[in-house]
């Protein structure tokens, strides 16, 4: 039964987004009302209560959370961390200082809830790694970007 917990992140959620290692899901709905999901994997917490995140600027999820404003992004990872969150989006840079490609977008939280569960708990979320040095190094510095933003903003 999900449980809504407020507007700012709990600590558990912030650790694991610091972390870097984790892939949020991000769910956006189209002009024409279909839904679409986007993994997000350069993701950081601003404080307690938005969340920057590095997305294409062609991508789909892009223009749907331009035009709509309104998205959920899902986190489930170790630790039983399991969290849909409700927020306003807004481009915070276009295009991003590290890629030409890439906008920074904040979330700022509308809602949290928790996605736990009485009859099972979360061990770990989805891993992935790298499928070469420069993806590597871009991401790396995409994620230096938004840490970076999330002091200054």
């Amino acid at each position: 039964m999900a449980k809504h917990v407020g507007i700012k992140l709990p600590e558990d959620l912030i650790k694991v987004l610091k972390e870097g290692k984790t892939v949020g899901v991000l769910a956006t709905f189209s002009e024409k009302g279909l839904p679409h999901t986007t993994p997000i994997q350069c993701v950081y917490p601003k404080g307690s209560e938005s969340i920057l995140l590095s997305i294409n600027k062609d991508h789909a999820g892009y223009h749907n959370m331009v035009w709509q404003k309104k998205v959920m992004l899902c986190f489930m990872d170790e630790g039983n961390v399991a969290y849909s969150i409700l927020g306003r989006a807004g481009v915070v840079r276009a295009p991003s200082s590290v890629h030409p490609l890439m906008n920074i977008v904040r979330i700022d939280v509308i809602d949290i809830k928790s996605d736990r569960s009485v009859l099972s708990k979360i061990d770990s979320g989805v891993r992935w790694s790298y499928t070469s040095w420069e993806a590597e190094e871009l991401s790396k510095a995409l994620m230096n970007e938004l840490k970076d933003l999330s002091q200054t903003l």
